[in-house]
């Protein structure tokens, strides 16, 4: 609660009578359909990890079954339907992914939970569907369904057979976790509250014990923007698809009412370290820089962390190793023109994108405005062999000029 994770819970007291008298095993689930997830994805996952340091025992359920048909919640159109050898790969480096956030070692820290990966296909991939009608889908109302925000908002767009249908398959996860791990808990954003609510019912109605839901707030940025998403898109736990630089770079910059509520929800700092970043005498800037370095560790470890430090330091003009800073090799020639420059530098989305950025000033190399749209860079201006160019106030990226 003090972090702000909690939006609902389907009983309270229940909940809490049964982390009372005991460890309790609870689950949180995502589906891979798509290589990597990003940082709206990993709330639930960080409150995952809190729960775990208390004794209580994690099961992360990659969806390798349910990602061949993909959670209509929170969706205006039906997911792209994708091969199973792309599912499975996915799921792969998904799990590498929580790892990151919810300890799996058979062996855990003390006072930890034991922490498991799961994966749905398991037990949905070679379902007999006659039967799976007959023994779970009969205790399914589709009137009820039909009440579900996230059932109501898809019937307008319209909403596949096939879709309709992850309802059922996610109730019917939260009834094997129970009856094989004997898990009590799922937990989730709030678009998962009718699909909990779904998976309660039928553990009791298939003669199971009161289970539980817990749903967390969806997260916005103090702009009323979703997390989760920059100028370049989705912001990525993969360094693959998001340098652990930008990653960096996306946490030192985000707004100065947002850093103490973003340092609760995504570090693992105690609540007594983060009240002292909220002392009005203490510059901001400490906060949205401790927050960035630590997230970035735990997502990315401490190397990258110090080197996305280094990188920053060096392209702000505080010293630090340029070699950190993002990089990349260009052909210049007898000479580039700028616009060329700075978008094969990926500084921008389109060479229009950059014709606009320079047009409005925002174009520098090494530290010298660019107004001219015509202008060409040779080999003879690079100090080093290097140019540092900027887009705006904080888009850095370093040119090894070939």
């Amino acid at each position: 609660m003090d972090r702000g994770f909690v939006k609902d819970c389907t009983n309270t007291d229940g909940l809490s009578d049964l982390m009372d008298n005991g460890p309790v095993t609870f689950y949180c689930g995502t589906d891979p359909t798509g290589p990597s997830l990003h940082v709206g994805h990993i709330v639930p996952f960080f409150a995952m990890h809190h729960l775990q340091q208390h004794g209580h025992k994690p099961l992360a359920l990659v969806g390798g079954g349910t990602g061949l048909i993909g959670d209509p919640s929170g969706k205006t159109e039906m997911r792209k339907i994708l091969p199973a050898e792309t599912i499975a790969e996915n799921a792969k480096r998904i799990a590498g992914q929580l790892a990151k956030v919810v300890n799996f070692d058979e062996v855990p820290p003390a006072g930890y939970g034991q922490g498991r990966i799961v994966n749905n296909a398991d037990w949905l991939v070679g379902l007999n569907y006659i039967e799976f009608l007959r023994d779970v889908g009969r205790y399914f109302s589709v009137n009820r369904m039909l009440t579900f925000e996230g059932v109501k908002q898809r019937l307008e767009r319209g909403l596949s057979f096939i879709e309709f249908n992850y309802q059922l398959l996610q109730s019917y996860d939260y009834y094997m976790l129970y009856k094989n791990y004997d898990n009590r808990l799922q937990i989730g954003g709030a678009d998962q509250w009718g699909n909990i609510v779904a998976g309660i019912d039928l553990i009791q109605r298939m003669g199971g014990p009161e289970c539980f839901g817990l749903t967390f707030n969806l997260i916005m940025r103090a702009d009323g923007k979703k997390m989760g998403k920059s100028e370049q898109g989705a912001v990525f736990l993969d360094p693959g698809l998001y340098s652990p630089y930008d990653f960096y770079q996306y946490w030192r910059n985000v707004a100065d009412a947002d850093a103490v509520k973003f340092m609760k929800l995504f570090t693992f700092m105690s609540l007594d370290e983060i009240a002292e970043y909220s002392d009005p005498a203490r510059n901001i800037n400490d906060a949205k820089a401790r927050l960035a370095y630590e997230i970035t560790k735990i997502i990315h470890g401490q190397e990258e962390a110090d080197k996305a430090v280094a990188g920053a330091k060096a392209a702000f003009g505080g010293g630090g190793d340029k070699s950190s800073m993002p990089t990349v090799e260009i052909e210049i020639g007898e000479g580039k023109g700028v616009i060329d420059l700075f978008f094969e530098a990926k500084l921008g989305a389109t060479k229009s994108d950059v014709r606009r950025l320079v047009e409005g000033g925002g174009c520098f190399i090494d530290d010298v405005k660019v107004t001219d749209v015509k202008a060409v860079v040779t080999k003879d201006s690079a100090k080093d062999g290097e140019l540092i160019l900027r887009a705006g106030k904080k888009r850095f990226m370093r040119v090894i000029v070939k």
